[in-house]
């Protein structure tokens, strides 16, 4: 027993401290610290060497006297090696305050090499740019650097706190299968062949849909899941080739609002906490989908940026401004919306905008702006001074102020003038940085026009609620009617980042039934690509809705990193290529055999 109380009491093979825990308190205790060699500094026969692990950074001196100089002369970067020392304090010119270790250092009287690192490819030290394919094929090493490494742990606190808090609001956390049948809509599978089945496939999941929706038919109220969602599609900033993860979230027995009741909360919550002082919307306001595209020409707004945009058309219809004019008077259907621009009454900066539009593929962008009580520029002089000032009257503009106009039919010219407005903002520095400004897109239009097909089909989510349920579906006689129809659909949107689409289900088969043969699928096509679903629809399905913010994105504004790649372990570069592990991989003749699978590779 003696033995053994003995061994517990030596001190640790490797550290009695991290590198960031140590302060001024322990100054004259001798401690033991194990990390990497952060940089090497040699102040006049004295060696300081800042050593690093995943807690922090301390600074280490050694002095020639020492016998261990001659090994500490021979430290380099990223060397993981062990110090044995005493604490002592730093003088006041020497006090570290960005460094929470920095009112101290450590007196090295033993140094032991763990391990050598050889020639780096790229620095740890100053995270200087470096080519994202050296980036990524040393991975291991580029998360050594502060700011990733910064990155990953917030992106583990923030999922830590996303699960407790959808636990705290009476949520059970199920894990759904990873293998399972290939979707018929959405993006493209990620296919595994199953040995044991000879010529047919797995599927990773899209995401987990219907598996949750099949949770709720099952008879579990509140589900949630921090999901791996798989979708064979091409890489963007805001999304990862391959893999990417949500959390995914189904209620029974809900209306729309009960789930904002519960959802807004938590990403609320966990924003807050993150926000490092950045306000957060109080209440997501609610947008219908319409009113988003003419305000702000997406459905994904900004409302950090406070410019609104306006139908203008009556102060151009019989006007002198030709162009615009015509325009109206050619089609019932054409508007001319006008974009504001608080501070942008320069013509130089008019002039920019107009050649940015010119870039951007448009014959120009038409401006007014307003100095000396007037507006100037060819627009205004064309219109006259009259419905110049009630233009500006509507807008609530003033000397100093722009405004552009974009014109002709909206549903081709909205997405533009939503950039046009993006632009403004962001030129004029209008957009208030220091916010995480939230809100609900509502009203989804149930269907669109296919103009490529000339047919209706659905516009979001084909298994919505359409609002007016089956009864709204009967009713409509016309294609206008039908397109009249909402669903409840659902996007909460952050900083114009869409972090998720939700809906309430569809879960009546014969409201099912209808809405598809309304977007023209033949009943038993519906059958064939959804039977699951709709078999199971036939057994006392419960209301139920849900929604799945994407955790990736929520990462990025939180950390306010520009890419995906800055928030993920181990990503794929824009090829799909992981360049570290070397996926994807050939595999041998022998397993293609056992799989049944003989390759047909495209000619060179």
């Amino acid at each position: 027993m003696q033995k053994q109380h003995d061994k517990a009491s030596e001190p640790h093979r490797y550290r009695t401290h991290t590198c960031g825990q140590l302060r001024k308190a322990q100054v004259g205790e001798t401690v033991k610290l194990s990390g990497w060699v952060h940089r090497v500094r040699d102040h006049g026969g004295l060696l300081f060497i800042d050593l690093r692990d995943h807690y922090g950074l301390t600074q280490c001196v050694i002095e020639p006297e020492s016998p261990e100089f001659p090994l500490a002369e021979q430290l380099r970067a990223e060397w993981v090696v062990t110090v044995e020392g005493q604490v002592v304090a730093r003088s006041d010119d020497t006090i570290n305050p960005d460094l929470p270790t920095g009112e101290i250092e450590i007196r090295i009287g033993k140094l032991e090499v763990l391990s050598k690192a050889a020639e780096l490819p790229l620095p740890v030290f100053g995270e200087p740019d470096y080519p994202e394919e050296t980036r990524l094929k040393y991975r291991f090493l580029d998360l050594r650097r502060e700011t990733l490494h910064r990155n990953i742990m917030k992106r583990s606190q923030i999922i830590a706190s996303l699960r407790q808090r959808m636990i705290e609001a009476g949520f059970f956390e199920f894990q759904t299968p990873i293998l399972t049948a290939s979707s018929p809509e959405g993006a493209r599978d990620f296919l595994v062949p199953a040995r044991l089945h000879p010529g047919k496939f797995y599927a990773l999941p899209q995401a987990p849909q219907q598996f949750k929706q099949l949770i709720m038919i099952a008879g579990f109220d509140r589900y949630f899941q921090i999901a791996p969602c798989f979708r064979d599609e091409d890489a963007r900033a805001d999304r990862s080739p391959g893999e990417f993860y949500q959390l995914d979230i189904e209620m029974s027995f809900v209306t729309q609002e009960d789930v904002f009741e519960a959802v807004e909360p938590v990403l609320r919550g966990v924003f807050e906490e993150f926000a490092e002082g950045k306000r957060v919307t109080a209440k997501f306001p609610r947008i219908p989908y319409r009113e988003a595209i003419k305000k702000y020409g997406t459905d994904k707004p900004d409302l950090r940026n406070p410019i609104i945009m306006e139908d203008v058309s009556e102060h151009f219809r019989g006007s002198g401004f030709k162009l615009f004019a015509n325009l109206l008077d050619k089609d019932a259907r054409n508007q001319v919306w006008a974009i504001p621009a608080p501070t942008g009454g320069s013509r130089a900066f008019c002039d920019r905008m107009n050649s940015w539009a010119q870039g951007e593929g448009q014959p120009g962008l038409g401006y007014i702006f307003f100095k000396d009580g007037a507006g100037s520029g060819p627009v205004a002089k064309n219109i006259g001074p009259k419905r110049t000032a009630a233009l500006r009257d509507q807008l609530g503009l003033k000397d100093g102020d722009a405004v552009f106009f974009a014109a002709g039919n909206p549903a081709k010219f909205a997405e533009f003038a939503g950039q046009a407005r993006t632009r403004v903002g962001r030129e004029l520095n209008l957009i208030d940085e220091d916010q995480f400004a939230f809100c609900w897109i509502v009203d989804f239009p149930m269907f669109e026009w296919d103009e490529e097909n000339k047919k209706i089909d659905f516009s979001h989510n084909p298994f919505s609620m359409p609002q007016g349920g089956l009864e709204a579906l009967e009713n409509a006689k016309s294609d206008t009617e039908l397109l009249d129809i909402l669903a409840y659909q659902y996007d909460v949107v952050c900083n114009g980042v869409e972090l998720s689409s939700g809906a309430i289900r569809n879960h009546k088969p014969e409201i099912m039934y209808k809405a598809f043969e309304i977007a023209g699928y033949d009943r038993a096509v519906l059958e064939q690509k959804f039977g699951g679903m709709l078999r199971a629809l036939q057994y006392g399905a419960p209301p139920h809705g849900g929604i799945a913010p994407g955790i990736d994105r929520m990462v990025m504004l939180l950390c306010g990193a520009q890419n995906i790649r800055e928030v993920t372990l181990f990503p794929m570069n824009q090829q799909a290529e992981d360049l570290m592990m070397g996926a994807p991989s050939e595999v041998s003749a022998a397993q293609l055999r056992e799989l049944h699978i003989r390759l047909n590779l495209p000619k060179s």
